[in-house]
């Protein structure tokens, strides 16, 4: 999944970056521009779902992923509890969470993955919390039961074989997809990992 971050496309077009990087390989595109109002976010969104073969998520925003018919949304500890999100929602929309601490994973029990994180350290996010390593990941998802778990937080593409041994869906991505001028390069490294 790439996830996008308003700092790292400052200036570049968001259709063509997130375009680049499913060519590159990306199965998803989760939307994330946490500077952006409702009214931008919506239009950004819009424009992606025109341009876009793969789902495309938006972060935080339930009523902005169901207003422009989203494929779902991606909620953090701070956001709308995945369960209310769940009775408002249509059948088929995909709700994520991110679980990092044991005090999340209660709200991932009504969400369709989780987003197990930070995996590393990463400057992306500073307050994503202490990085969980192979072990930690491990941990949540076999507390997910049979949900996907997506890991996010520095990773590299080398560490798919590890995320896939220890029982991880795949990965999600920000800095190391758009953090380069070649999202599609970029992007095809991971999904060749």
């Amino acid at each position: 999944m790439a996830v996008t971050e308003d700092r790292l496309l400052s200036g570049r077009d968001l259709v063509a970056a997130c375009r680049s990087a499913v060519s590159g390989g990306a199965t998803a595109v989760q939307l994330r521009l946490k500077g952006a109002s409702a009214r931008e976010l919506a239009r950004e969104a819009r424009a992606l779902l025109l341009a876009l073969p793969v789902p495309v998520i938006l972060n935080d925003r339930a009523d902005v992923a169901l207003a422009v018919g989203a494929a779902g949304v991606h909620l953090g500890p701070d956001d709308l509890p995945a369960a209310l999100v769940r009775r408002i929602a249509p059948p088929g929309f995909l709700i994520g969470v991110s679980v990092g601490l044991e005090r999340e994973i209660a709200n991932g029990e009504s969400a369709d993955y989780w987003g197990v994180g930070p995996f590393r350290a990463t400057a992306t996010k500073p307050d994503a919390g202490s990085a969980l390593g192979v072990e930690g990941f491990r941990a949540l998802v076999r507390r997910a039961g049979t949900r996907p778990c997506v890991a996010i937080g520095g990773i590299q593409p080398g560490d798919l074989p590890l995320v896939r041994e220890v029982g991880g869906a795949g990965v999600a991505v920000v800095s190391g997809i758009f953090g380069g001028d070649d999202p599609e390069a970029a992007a095809r490294r991971y999904r060749e990992g």
